[in-house]
C-alpha cells in the first residue's frame, strides 16, 4: 500500500517554509535584513536551536546570506537573474534598450491586467499609497526620488498580478533599470512637460487598477511605455543632432 505513518514537522521546517513562502511572493527582497535571533524567534514561536537550524538549511541553499557583525540578509543573487557578461553587453547595445521596452509593456500589460482581476484590496490600496507618494514627490520636482518611486509603483502592479515567476523576472529586470543599464530613468523625469505626461499617465493606470478595469489597465500601461519608447527615440535623435551641431561649431571655430 502507497501510504506511510504521519510524522509531525519538525520546528524548524516550519520556519523553513515560512521564510521560503515570504521570499517567493517578494515579501522579503534581495539584500534585506532578517530581525534578530532574538526577535525572530519570540515572532515565530520556535526555539533559538530550532530557528539556528532553519537559518542555516537556508543559507546552504543559497537563499540567506550571514555578514560578520551585521546579521542574516537575503541573498543578493535572487535579485539578479543575468550574469555579469550579459549585463555588460546589454548596455553597450542601443537595440537591447527597445527590446526591454517592449518586453515591459508586453509583461506589464499582463501583469496590470490580472492585478485588476485578481489583486486583492490591499493589493490596490498598496498601488494607490504609492502613486500618492508619486504625486507629492512630483511636487517637489526631485527627478531621482520620482524615478525611484516609478519603479516601486510598476512593481507593485506586478506583485498585485500574484505571478510568482514573473514578479522574480521583472524585479530582476528593474534592477538593471535602476542601475542605468537600459536608460537613466532620473534624466525623464527633469523636464516639466515629460514629468506631467507621465504623472497623468500614472494616473490613468492607477485609476484603472482602483476601477479593476483589466482592458483599461492592460491599455494605460502599454500607452505608457509607449511614451517612454519615444521619449527615448527623441532623446537619441536630439543626442546626436547635439553631437554634429558641437562638430559643426569646432569647425568653423577652426577656420
Amino acid at each position: 500500500m502507497p501510504f506511510e505513518p504521519i510524522q509531525q514537522e519538525k520546528l524548524s521546517m516550519g520556519v523553513v517554509r515560512q521564510i521560503e513562502n515570504l521570499i517567493l511572493r517578494g515579501i522579503l527582497r534581495p539584500g534585506e535584513r532578517l530581525p534578530s535571533e532574538r526577535e525572530l524567534s519570540e515572532r515565530m514561536g520556535v526555539s533559538r536551536p530550532s530557528l539556528r537550524e532553519a537559518l542555516g538549511d537556508l543559507q546552504e541553499r543559497g537563499l540567506l546570506a550571514s555578514k560578520a557583525g551585521a546579521g542574516v540578509f537575503v541573498a543578493d543573487v535572487l535579485g539578479s537573474a543575468f550574469a555579469p557578461a550579459l549585463v555588460k553587453l546589454f548596455a553597450s547595445h542601443d537595440e537591447a534598450v527597445f527590446d526591454y521596452i517592449s518586453f515591459r509593456r508586453d509583461m506589464e500589460g499582463l501583469a496590470a491586467e490580472r492585478a485588476a482581476k485578481l489583486g486583492s484590496d490591499m493589493d490596490l490600496k498598496v498601488i494607490d499609497a504609492i502613486f500618492r507618494k508619486m504625486e507629492t514627490a512630483h511636487s517637489k520636482r526631485n527627478p531621482s526620488e520620482e524615478a525611484h518611486i516609478d519603479a516601486d509603483f510598476h512593481l507593485a502592479i506586478i506583485e498585485a498580478s500574484h505571478n510568482i515567476i514573473m514578479l522574480h523576472m521583472m524585479r530582476s529586470m528593474y534592477e538593471l533599470l535602476r542601475e542605468g543599464v537600459f536608460y537613466n530613468r532620473t534624466v525623464m523625469f527633469k523636464q516639466r512637460t515629460t514629468r506631467d505626461t507621465l504623472l497623468d499617465q500614472h494616473r490613468a493606470i492607477n485609476a484603472a487598477l482602483q476601477a479593476r478595469d483589466p482592458a483599461g489597465a492592460r491599455m494605460a500601461v502599454e500607452t505608457h511605455l509607449n511614451f517612454v519608447e519615444t521619449s527615448l527615440l527623441d532623446q537619441q535623435k536630439a543626442d546626436r543632432n547635439e553631437a554634429f551641431a558641437q562638430k559643426r561649431l569646432e569647425h568653423e571655430t577652426n577656420r
